[in-house]
């Protein structure tokens, strides 16, 4: 269908205020370029050395930061298990339950108490391994330095267990 004698001169883009939009230049294919970069969202826009340097700085922190939230995690699950362990049983006798029990709940409200915060704190850590895998889409070799410096830093600060376990998004 041919739409060559349709005019569009009357569909002027004037009132679009485009040129005020930062553009964001979106790599499909790795590279070390960082004109109009944008990480993750578009105000995150690399507009100077200075901005990317920061940025490169926020994003290291960001990347640590997760092993935190994995090692905290970590450390839940052990002294839970600890706290859990501990409560008796209905098979112990009356007066040493009365004295073991927290505000009068049993052992499995305790449970689940436990393994709600343990999937609050799981859900965290698949949401900010997420965000780490789209900071590392960007496909910008600076960005993946910055997330591999992150995760250096961040279990030379807070991995207290087996570097074995990688990384992944989920």
């Amino acid at each position: 269908m041919d739409h060559s004698h349709m005019g569009h001169s009357h569909m002027g883009h004037s009132g679009m205020d485009m040129g005020h939009e930062p553009m964001c230049n979106m790599n499909m294919l790795f590279t070390w370029d960082t004109t109009d970069l944008c990480i993750v969202f578009h105000w995150w826009h690399i507009h100077s050395t200075f901005t990317l340097l920061i940025s490169l700085a926020g994003v290291a922190v960001l990347t640590a930061g997760y092993e935190g939230v994995r090692e905290m995690s970590r450390q839940y699950e052990i002294s839970s298990a600890e706290y859990v362990n501990k409560l008796p049983t209905d098979d112990n006798d009356g007066d040493q339950r009365s004295s073991l029990l927290w505000s009068g709940k049993g052992q499995q409200q305790q449970q689940k108490k436990v393994k709600m915060i343990k999937a609050a704190l799981y859900a965290v850590q698949v949401f900010y391994s997420f965000f780490i895998m789209l900071l590392f889409m960007t496909y910008n070799g600076w960005v993946m330095l910055a997330v591999t410096v992150g995760a250096f830093i961040g279990y030379l600060g807070f991995g207290n267990s087996s570097a074995t376990k990688s990384v992944n998004c989920h």
